[in-house]
């Protein structure tokens, strides 16, 4: 029988994480409309052999190399018939009553297409978490910030954004997709391997005439750098490159030009700056991007049609700006968005 949501968890090495937080998922997740499926990126740590000797019922999806968060999800969901699909880390813990609102706000707002939970820290519980928070956002520059998190200033959760608001972007740490448009969109873009991507398909989304919304009335708690460290030069790499490739493809045409080269010179400034503080690694992986960006951009198919209105989820400012001249203490609710 085709369930209503289909949990997909994408996992590469990260038995430690399924040994944790997979009992608690299927404790925690009694509802019999909704499914959950792991499917195993390549793993070399024995992953495999430990869910099919702890889990011998839950569905599994085997592939033989490290597809990335775009190959392997996309593979997946191919595989996958359901309403709802939910794209879930290995490396969260749910919390009771996850699930029905995130259903709850699909099933009342048919123009929603994509929706995310409030995201917490695991390791702070009252404190959000970077990857995500209450609900993302982003500045006319394309840097992305969040509801509870401008750039590394991240808020402790006191309740204060706890309305139901949209976003411009859900985070791919739990992303709640329609199945029909996932396919429609063609699914994550493989190009971007990981990193950016669930902005790149909210962004994509928004262009098909879809709204995007954080449901903090369910609420997950986030370990992070799970797969990547927040420090890798490999992870600051497909963050440059990911975000000139998406901004490439959704800004609109009489935009395109200004906007992206104010966010190359941006971007130099950047690696300017890891110079003087000594990391040059970092350095390099600007320019790595940058020259990479180059090398894909015409392989990029742009979003076409009627230009959504994201005025009220994109700052028409400078977010890197106003971040530096308030003293690196700027909140969500100090920029008047909504």
């Amino acid at each position: 029988m085709k369930p209503k949501v289909a949990i997909v968890i994408l996992n590469w090495n990260g038995k430690h994480f399924l040994k944790q937080f997979l009992p608690l998922l299927l404790e925690r997740t009694p509802e019999p409309w909704a499914r959950i499926f792991v499917a195993d990126n390549g793993s070399t740590d024995g992953s495999v052999p430990w869910l099919t000797e702890n889990f011998p019922d839950l569905p599994l999806i085997v592939f033989q190399s490290n597809l990335g968060y775009t190959g392997g999800y996309n593979l997946a969901l191919k595989q996958i018939d359901a309403t709802y699909y939910i794209l879930l880390n290995s490396d969260v813990e749910v919390t009771s009553g996850w699930l029905p609102p995130l259903a709850e706000m699909m099933d009342s707002l048919p123009e929603c297409g994509v929706c995310m939970p409030k995201i917490l820290s695991w390791a702070h519980p009252d404190t959000f978490e970077y990857a995500g928070a209450c609900g993302g956002f982003i500045d006319w520059l394309g840097f992305p910030f969040c509801r509870g998190r401008v750039l590394t200033s991240i808020e402790k959760d006191h309740g204060q954004y706890d309305r139901p608001v949209p976003v411009f972007w859900a985070s791919g740490t739990c992303m709640v997709v329609r199945s029909d448009l996932f396919h429609r969109l063609g699914g994550l873009d493989d190009h971007f391997f990981a990193h950016m991507e669930e902005i790149d398909f909210s962004w994509r989304a928004h262009w098909a005439g879809n709204s995007v919304y954080v449901v903090p009335q369910s609420k997950i708690l986030h370990v992070g750098g799970g797969t990547l460290p927040n420090n890798s030069p490999r992870k600051l790499y497909l963050n440059y490159r990911n975000n000139l490739l998406m901004m490439y493809k959704n800004l609109g045409k009489g935009e395109l030009i200004p906007i992206l080269l104010l966010r190359i010179l941006a971007d130099h400034l950047s690696a300017v700056a890891y110079c003087f503080q000594g990391k040059w690694n970092f350095t390099l992986s600007v320019y790595k991007a940058h020259l990479h960006f180059w090398s894909m951009c015409h392989k990029m198919k742009r979003s076409g049609g009627k230009k959504p209105d994201l005025s009220q989820v994109m700052y028409r400012g400078s977010i890197v700006w106003r971040f530096f001249v308030s003293g690196k203490k700027l909140t969500f609710l100090k920029l008047r968005m909504q």
